[in-house]
């Protein structure tokens, strides 16, 4: 993707009107955004493909690991993987909701206010460290990744089409970091964790890193138009009766076994998450593992297993776990 200029005041494209790709070529589409950001990010495969089916999902994604694993450059591959625009923050202490948003500018030559966007007008808006900044700040993202809009001085602009935010935030240093809000965290499909590289793998990070970087070489493999098909041909997989029962009562489980459970938006995260993994293995349809697949990053970071705990952690991936075992799809 570009740092492309976008033009808040355009129409976003209509949904309904976009024709789906067949399952086929939407299947080799994420096959091959993969491969692409494999090119740069060693040994991730599983992480990769999470993130894929995110984008295909229409969901977003918080990465969260220790510092230098690669959480940022996994975010600049894929969006680099799409001829589009992309946008990047860099949350700081001092970073103002109207940095993210964007603010109005009083034109001196034509004697009136006009918008100037800020960077969370993007197909893909890297969020850079989001939780060193306020929760005011952050909650400058919540009504993009939830309505896909932004208001600003009583003016409702949309953002563009796809929307995808890619949050990151460091495992460590939470003394100096913000606690992201709860109802912030559940508007990311997925929470995921790089972890370090294997051996072979790391050596393989060093090979590459002689010379120019990686990243400067991956080029845009798809334009958002297909990106857009292939968005809509995962909303299109069919998912019957049975598949839903089988969320909804992962979903109870969580709440009846936990402090705080996985709440509808979840469910229905899930539910589109799966959808995605099923158009990655090639079906038009949703089949339980497609499910037991994506519940792990779906719906753990929205759990608190006790009251003592928070969101996430050993203890709500445990209840997650116990939820896969115990239940079981119709």
């Amino acid at each position: 993707m570009t740092d492309a200029n976008v033009d808040p005041t355009a129409a976003r494209p209509d949904a309904s009107g976009v024709d789906p790709l067949p399952v086929a070529e939407a299947e080799q589409l994420a096959r091959d955004l993969v491969e692409n950001v494999e090119t740069v990010i060693v040994g991730k495969q599983v992480v990769i493909e999470h993130l894929v089916t995110a984008i295909l999902g229409r969901g977003h994604v918080l990465l969260d690991d220790v510092p230098g694993v690669g959480k940022t450059m996994l975010a600049r591959a894929t969006a680099r993987s799409v001829d589009g625009s992309f946008t990047r923050v860099q949350f700081t202490p001092d970073l103002l909701p109207t940095d993210v948003t964007g603010v109005n500018v009083y034109n001196e030559g034509t004697g009136e206010f006009e918008f100037q966007p800020g960077p969370i007008f993007g197909n893909v808006v890297l969020a850079d460290e989001i939780n060193r900044a306020p929760p005011k700040t952050q909650s400058a993202l919540l009504e993009a990744m939830e309505e896909e809009q932004v208001t600003t001085d009583r003016v409702t602009r949309d953002v563009p089409d796809p929307f995808v935010v890619v949050a990151t935030q460091n495992a460590v240093e939470r003394e100096r970091t913000y606690e992201l809000p709860v109802a912030e965290v559940d508007r990311f499909m997925k929470h995921l964790e790089l972890g370090y590289p294997g051996r072979e793998d790391e050596q393989e990070v060093l090979r590459r890193a002689v010379g120019s970087h990686p990243i400067e070489g991956v080029e845009p493999i798809a334009d958002v138009a297909t990106l857009r098909r292939a968005r809509k041909t995962a909303a299109e997989v069919t998912v019957e009766a049975p598949i839903r029962e089988y969320v909804t009562e992962l979903v109870a489980y969580t709440r009846e076994h936990g402090a705080l459970g996985a709440s509808p938006r979840g469910a229905i995260s899930l539910l589109h998450a799966a959808q995605a993994r099923a158009v990655l293995d090639g079906r038009d349809y949703v089949v339980p593992d497609d499910v037991k697949q994506e519940a792990p990053s779906v719906l753990t970071h929205r759990i608190r297993a006790d009251n003592g705990g928070s969101l996430g952690g050993e203890s709500a991936r445990d209840l997650v776990g116990k939820a896969l075992q115990r239940v079981s799809p119709e």
